[in-house]
């Protein structure tokens, strides 16, 4: 480490390393800095959605292998439980709040005062990151119990059950300090252009637990267990997978470091309502889980699976265009180029709605016959595909808001503005929770998804509401919303009559619906079909 009092004329004489894109160097807007800014965020996301497309897929094998071993029984109950939370830490303090509120950061430093201050501030995160994230999981393996009675409180109706998910928070735990690393090297790429590694880790930790489920089932040995290991070996691959590309970026782990840096606790000081208003979608899937826990054996892996099909579409193409987005919209907003910016943020969300809107149509279409190829084999029997599906359709609806929520917030975050987003979230989370008690009397698990759908566009209208009222600007021009919903009104039609008249053979007919859509739309004169098929 270098002395603190040499920190500034270090930097002065520092030269920046150059950044690296995907093989160009480039200032976090690339062809935004001619005018391009659609074609930027195209391309960046068409980057992250080709790398996470292979996540997804190896995600589907990973589910298909878990469910086929574990089923949707007790013991799957207690491995998602216990995978709930570290997923919720890297929702919470690794891609949601960390990483908006790092690029952002990043990029006005950067502006302000040069790369190496920058990389000195990135350096200052991880630091803390240690600090907090290593006592909290000290504190969760040394108390399982608590958390795990915090978090799915109706699995203490079953002692053995409990104590078998105890153990296994205690055995995951750790993970979420490995994927929050993971998260902030990301970050750190992201912020300088670079999207592939990133958009790649997920993909590691996919074929860890598929090789770790068909170990167990080969060797005979316990398979939540066995899982609970390869999340770990998963989080080291991913930390492990951008270590290279960050070194070519000019970014190294020694050099100028100070627990005391500025712009470290911006971000942190952004982090701390971005912890909550970020993440409103996973907290509500965390309650809407421990309400699950109520309902009979089985509700919680319904629940997980149907999300996992839900998550396919969000995050290969609706993540993918707010994660491409955020730091052309931070470059943006350190520049003072607020007309641009607003054309940016308005481009993003036409965007998602173009892709999620016949997603989710699609989704609710053919639910049966997704599950039922997917998951519909050795322990995961007939009951289990209908009950998933039932949750299916309540997470469907929620999709586009929950593609929409995440450009909204990167635009807030690039105005260094995470306090906004706290109100529509906590909105959002009233509508969850107080929804998911009173649906799931009457509609099992299926209510409890609906309920995530419903506080999900909740959030996003109030996201959209406050940022109109804080730019002061002019509302969004959302026809062609109207025109996308219209056609994806077509799309849900024919993959609801297919599903009904040819069963698991109506998947062979998912290209041609996506030719009808694309068509359609190409035809209404779209410019999201052009601006995807230059890309």
């Amino acid at each position: 480490m270098k002395p603190e009092a040499d920190r500034d004329r270090s930097a002065a004489h520092q030269p920046e390393a150059p950044s690296v894109k995907e093989g160009r160097g480039h200032d976090g807007l690339g062809a935004a800095s001619d005018g391009g800014m659609d074609r930027t965020v195209a391309r960046d996301a068409a980057v992250v959605s080709g790398a996470t497309l292979l996540s997804r897929l190896l995600g589907f094998v990973r589910d298909c292998v878990v469910a086929s071993v574990l089923g949707a029984g007790p013991l799957a109950d207690a491995f998602f439980v216990a995978l709930r939370l570290p997923n919720l830490m890297r929702r919470l303090f690794g891609e949601g709040s960390l990483s908006l509120a790092l690029i952002g950061e990043f990029a006005h430093t950067r502006q302000a005062s040069g790369l190496e201050a920058a990389f000195s501030m990135v350096r200052a995160c991880f630091v803390w990151l240690l600090l907090i994230l290593g006592a909290v999981c000290l504190a969760a393996m040394y108390w399982p119990e608590p958390v795990t009675a915090m978090l799915a409180p109706g699995l203490m109706k079953t002692p053995e059950v409990f104590a078998r998910t105890a153990e296994l928070v205690r055995l995951c735990f750790p993970y979420a300090l490995l994927i929050c690393i993971t998260a902030l090297c990301g970050a750190t790429l992201q912020a300088q252009g670079h999207f592939l590694a990133p958009a790649l880790a997920p993909s590691l930790f996919n074929c860890s637990l598929i090789g770790g489920a068909a170990v167990a089932w080969m060797a005979g040995w316990p398979v939540p267990e066995t899982l609970g290991v390869s999340l770990l070996v998963a989080g080291g691959l991913q930390i492990a997978l951008q270590q290279p590309f960050l070194a070519r970026t000019g970014f190294r782990w020694h050099g100028l470091c100070s627990l005391k840096d500025e712009a470290a606790r911006r971000v942190g000081r952004l982090m701390l309502p971005s912890v909550f208003g970020a993440a409103v979608y996973q907290i509500g899937i965390v309650l809407t889980t421990m309400l699950a826990s109520l309902l009979p054996e089985g509700s919680i892996s319904h629940l997980y699976y149907a999300d996992r099909l839900v998550q396919f579409p969000l995050g290969v193409f609706g993540v993918a265009v707010g994660t491409a987005a955020l730091p052309a919209l931070a470059t943006l907003a350190a520049r003072g180029d607020h007309a641009r910016f607003h054309a940016a943020l308005e481009e993003a969300l036409r965007l998602t709605l173009f892709i999620s809107l016949p997603a989710a149509a699609g989704l609710a279409g053919m639910a049966a016959p997704i599950v039922d190829t997917l998951f519909g084999r050795g322990a995961f029997d007939a009951a289990a595909v209908e009950q998933t599906v039932y949750a299916l359709w309540g997470y469907a609806p929620g999709l586009p808001a929950f593609a929409a929520t995440r450009p909204l917030i990167a635009a807030f975050h690039a105005r260094r503005d995470a306090a906004t987003p706290v109100a529509a979230a906590v909105g959002g989370l009233v509508v969850t929770v107080g929804g998911g008690a009173v649906l799931m009397q009457f509609m099992g698990a299926a209510g409890l998804a609906l309920a995530v759908s419903l506080g999900s566009w909740t959030n996003v209208i109030l996201l959209y509401r406050l940022f109109l009222r804080r730019e002061g600007g002019h509302p969004f021009r959302l026809g062609w919303a109207v025109v996308y919903f219209a056609l994806s009104a077509g799309v849900f039609a024919g993959a609801d009559f297919c599903a009904a008249r040819f069963g698991l053979w109506s998947l062979t007919g998912i290209p041609v619906i996506i030719v009808f859509y694309a068509g359609s739309a190409m035809l209404c004169g779209s410019p999201d079909v052009k601006l995807l098929l230059r890309r």
